[in-house]
């Protein structure tokens, strides 16, 4: 079986457990199975939030934390300061920030790939909001090839309508592109359990 684990790092209010959903949901619009699932503490604005998502082409019998990511998709870059963030990624694993600083001026392993968007601007721009969490799904999709964009556009016609559903989805095209489509394709395909 084909199991594909992301762990979602964010802070209250940035739509981490949203962001989670919204990924699994897709799967399920592409025919695939998919679980979400959020780990916080105190529920309060600003405090670290951890959401899981598995992705399969088969039913999902596990139902522990993912401690052994292929991707992390990180909403906050300050969380890359706070131990444990990025423990148990996966060797040659991949990490998306939601930074306007570039790549090299993260620390991160040797084997370890990691690309930065302004996701916070570009929701901005289309959203009025900077929540990053769509335009942050969108680049993971682009990056991975894990299923099409226009998937994560369906689940979100489910939600909204009219010229939040339009917003929407120009943040979701504008943001597809503005990171290496398929670049991490080849970790989606070495990934199983």
């Amino acid at each position: 079986m084909t199991l594909t684990e992301i762990r979602i790092h964010g802070r209250g209010g940035q739509g981490n457990v949203v962001a989670a959903n919204l990924l699994a949901m897709s799967a399920f619009e592409t025919g695939r199975f998919g679980q979400a699932f959020p780990n916080f503490g105190a529920e309060r604005r600003g405090a670290p939030v951890v959401a899981f998502v598995r992705i399969a082409d088969q039913t999902i019998l596990r139902r522990c934390q993912i401690q052994t990511p292929a991707f992390l998709i990180i909403q906050d870059e300050a969380l890359m300061h706070i131990p444990g963030v990025t423990d148990g990624l996966l060797p040659g694993g991949k990490i998306l920030i939601n930074s306007s600083r570039p790549a090299t001026e993260f620390s991160v392993a040797e084997e370890t790939e990691l690309i930065t968007l302004s996701a916070s601007s570009i929701a901005k721009q289309y959203l009025g909001r900077p929540v990053p969490n769509t335009a942050l799904l969108a680049a993971f999709l682009s990056l991975t090839g894990l299923f099409p964009i226009d998937a994560l556009v369906k689940v979100l016609a489910h939600k909204f309508s009219g010229d939040v559903l339009e917003h929407n989805t120009q943040l979701i095209r504008a943001a597809a592109k503005q990171v290496p489509a398929g670049q991490w394709k080849e970790t989606i395909h070495a990934t199983s359990a």
